[in-house]
Formats: structure tokens, C-alpha cells, sequence
């Protein structure tokens, strides 16, 4: 259920970093946020536990940073 919900919000950010590249900017950041805070959390768990805890909250935070700067990048490629 979390992959989905990380899928659909990577979708999300990279259709509106196209279309909106300025405006992406803040929900994208807000979900780093969030995510950051999850891998914090995760993170104070004793030993490797800790580690293997917060590993995909900081893959998922890398999947939303690139799908955003994805988005971006390719409607700075376009024509128009």
C-alpha cells in the first residue's frame, strides 16, 4: 500500500513539474519533508534495525526529488 502511495505521488509531481515547474516546487518539498522527518524516526531504532528502518524513506525522498527535477527537465526540452 505505501509503494502505491509513493507511485502515485512520484505521478503526481512529475505531471505537475511539467505543466507547473515554479508551483511543483512546494508540494515536492513537502513530501521531502515528510519523508525526512518518517527516516529521522526510523532511524533512532537500535543497531542496523535503525538502518534498515529509514532506507525507504530516504529511496522513496531520492524517487519524489527525481521525478520532480525529471518533470522540469523535460519541459525545458520542449519546443514551445
Amino acid at each position: 500500500m505505501a509503494i502505491a502511495g509513493i507511485v502515485a505521488v512520484c505521478v503526481v509531481l512529475l505531471v505537475l513539474a511539467f505543466l507547473v515547474p515554479r508551483l511543483s516546487r512546494h508540494p515536492e518539498r513537502g513530501t521531502q519533508r515528510t519523508l525526512g522527518v518518517g527516516s529521522r524516526t526510523a532511524n533512532k531504532a537500535p543497531g542496523r534495525l535503525g538502518h534498515w528502518l529509514s532506507k525507504p524513506f530516504s529511496s522513496s525522498s531520492r524517487a519524489v526529488s527525481r521525478s520532480g527535477s525529471t518533470g522540469r527537465r523535460a519541459r525545458g526540452r520542449m519546443p514551445f
